[in-house]
């Protein structure tokens, strides 16, 4: 994942917005803002998103709608999720959302430390997922070509 890969910040509600924007914007990271599942489903397929903050309950595709779309598909099934929720503890809720695969879930109002603290950790982590990922490719690339150019010298001593 790039170093600017953005935190995406999903509610309808624009004061809610503000506040998780205030709250993460000690951490130093780009954010970006999106006010519906759809926006947010656009921007997040255009690449460089690293971490979704997402309401649970908003008009027309709400959180975990979003959540089901993005692990169907491989370019996003591994960008953490934090869901979050002005409508308190719901087991059902929460057992759903932890089943698709959400990072966490976040209760409204949100204590500013303690999300930042989440998403430091969340955001960090997937980096270092990231940047293990390409390793791999690379590490693979290497041996494709070791073992190209092994078979080639071969096939000129024969």
């Amino acid at each position: 994942m790039p170093s600017d890969a953005r935190i995406l910040i999903v509610d309808d509600h624009e004061d809610t917005l503000y506040a998780l924007e205030s709250a993460l914007a000690p951490l130093g990271h780009p954010l970006a803002r999106a006010t519906s599942g759809d926006e947010a489903l656009k921007q997040v397929l255009r690449g460089q998103v690293g971490l979704l903050l997402l309401d649970v309950r908003m008009p027309g595709d709400g959180g975990l709608d979003v959540v089901r779309y993005l692990r169907r598909l491989e370019q996003t099934q591994h960008i953490p999720v934090v869901l979050l929720t002005g409508f308190g503890p719901d087991a059902e809720l929460t057992s759903t959302a932890f089943r698709l695969g959400v990072a966490d879930l976040v209760t409204k109002p949100i204590d500013p430390w303690t999300l930042r603290t989440k998403v430091r950790y969340l955001y960090d982590a997937h980096r270092r997922h990231q940047a293990l990922e390409q390793e791999v490719r690379d590490l693979r690339a290497l041996v494709k070509d070791h073992d190209a150019l092994t078979h080639a010298l071969e096939d000129d001593r024969a």
